[in-house]
């Protein structure tokens, strides 16, 4: 019989799109002031793997990751979630751009072993977490590279988000190691 552990630490990552940078620079500011300083931001990459988002989001949009430097115990990815969700009506409400979502802010965090994403929806490979919070593995962390699944969704695939997403784990590696 295996004994109940506590999880190791996990470094918090935020999603961000859009098409206005106005809005990603928004959603930096609240989440540093809500969940502390961000230690690597990627560039803003294009999002073009999809038009899924356009009818709500508009065109040309981009999507921008953050990593923040306090570390996460994982149990917390639902009031992440919630709290995103929050701020994005909280953005819209603003009124200053005409799309109906002009800002989409996805948590998820990243161990040794996996890079795990918050969601809304219900699919046969998420877990549910409650109240009303959805988990996946969307990439793991295997041969020394990520690796995608079948449901990994296709940006997540490319090589320059996955080159960001190491330097994500070589950074938990360092605090882990109680280096700063």
């Amino acid at each position: 019989m295996g004994l109940p552990s506590d999880p190791s630490p996990a470094l918090l990552i935020l999603a961000a799109f859009s098409r206005h940078e106005q809005a990603l620079a928004w959603a930096r500011q609240k989440t540093e002031a809500a969940w502390g300083p961000v230690a690597l931001a990627s560039p803003a990459f294009e999002f073009t793997e999809t038009d899924y988002y356009q009818a709500t989001m508009g065109p040309s949009l981009k999507k921008q990751f953050f990593a923040f430097q306090r570390l996460l115990d994982p149990v917390r990815l639902v009031d992440l979630k919630l709290q995103s969700n929050l701020w994005e009506a909280e953005y819209a409400a603003l009124g200053k751009h005409p799309e109906q979502r002009p800002l989409n802010l996805d948590p998820g965090y990243i161990t040794l072993a996996k890079l795990v994403l918050a969601s809304t929806k219900d699919h046969a490979h998420r877990i549910y977490l409650g109240q009303g919070i959805y988990a996946e593995i969307t990439l793991s962390f295997r041969s020394a590279a990520w690796q995608a699944s079948q449901w990994t969704y296709p940006d997540y695939r490319r090589p320059d988000f996955q080159r960001f997403f190491l330097q994500c784990r070589e950074r938990l590696k360092q605090a882990v190691a109680g280096k700063p």
